[in-house]
């Protein structure tokens, strides 16, 4: 399935990202590309108010993976710098897949390690501040969950 969202603004960005985070639960896994300042860290900020965690989300570009502990733990990482898979595995990536939800920028550069239930979410900027915003799936729970979602 695939759904297409079109954000005026920031602020309707990341609302999107609040109606997403308020439908995921533990071991759910969202894949995030798109360009360099398309809106995905601000979506997954949506995400994480959704979710009910009350932190600062930032961009985990040069972290990799920024942890945010709330009713349900949020696992933000950035593939955007690994050079190799083995960086991923080796910072613990498969320690994150049941417990966190994980929310990955750039998750194309390591497709190969991602685990089959996926949602794929593209940023594509359109104008200024407009977005358009692309899900898809093949996974029956996430053909529900991107049907339920709002701006």
């Amino acid at each position: 399935m695939e759904k297409v969202f079109e954000t005026k603004n920031v602020e309707q960005t990341e609302k999107l990202g609040v109606s997403l985070g308020k439908l995921l639960s533990k071991g759910d896994f969202l894949a995030l590309t798109g360009d360099l300042g398309a809106g995905k860290t601000a979506f997954t900020r949506g995400i994480s108010k959704g979710l009910g965690i009350d932190h600062p989300v930032t961009s985990p570009t040069f972290t990799i993976i920024n942890e945010y502990h709330g009713p349900v733990a949020l696992a933000h990482m950035d593939a955007y710098r690994l050079k190799t898979l083995e960086e991923l595995e080796n910072i613990g990536f498969d320690d994150y897949l049941e417990d966190f939800i994980i929310v990955m920028e750039w998750a194309d550069k390591v497709k190969e390690m991602l685990p089959d239930d996926v949602l794929w979410i593209d940023f594509k900027v359109v104008g200024e501040n407009r977005r358009q915003i692309r899900f898809t799936t093949k996974s029956p729970r996430y053909d529900r969950i991107i049907q339920e979602l709002s701006i």
